[in-house]
């Protein structure tokens, strides 16, 4: 038996564990409607890979899960997480006055929980977060099993929201 912490497997939400397309339409709009897109998140559909891999990392690994997501969602992320039957783990979000880009945000988080802990894996759909990363040292699996969004990916880059 170890005497050391089990390591970390980090997860996003949006796009790696939750499908988002449902609620791209707030994100079309000028001026983007916020409020809608994190609103009818909790009707998001459970993304079968993500998931599948979230559980299968949970036999080894302590599972935390990553958003750009703001803290005035986290009832909804935690209740949204139980429903689908996630392993339980911290849920780290992001402040509701942070506006930097997720390619940003991330591996500074990273960064933070790997003072103390291996981190097996990152998992995100984000491909330049997923750069940023890499770049930074971290172990990275692309979560392509969605749908890729512009409009989300606009939104990301020029308001920092998710």
């Amino acid at each position: 038996m170890t005497g050391g912490p089990r390591p970390l497997a980090v997860f996003d939400l949006d796009g790696t564990l939750a499908g988002t397309a449902h609620r791209q339409h707030f994100l079309q709009r000028r001026p983007r409607d916020w409020d809608g897109f994190f609103a009818a998140a909790p009707q998001d559909p459970p993304l079968g890979e993500g998931v599948e891999l979230a559980l299968s990392s949970a036999a080894e690994c302590e599972v935390v899960y990553v958003t750009g997501r703001p803290e005035r969602c986290r009832r909804d992320t935690l209740d949204w997480l139980a429903a689908h039957g996630l392993p339980d783990g911290r849920l780290l979000m992001r402040s509701n006055s942070d506006r930097r880009p997720a390619r940003y945000v991330k591996p500074e988080i990273l960064r933070r929980l790997a003072r103390g802990r291996e981190i097996r894996m990152f998992v995100d759909d984000d491909e330049l977060v997923c750069d940023a990363c890499e770049r930074a040292g971290f172990r990275v699996v692309r979560a392509r099993w969605a749908t890729p969004s512009a409009a989300l990916r606009d939104a990301q880059e020029r308001e920092g929201r998710t």
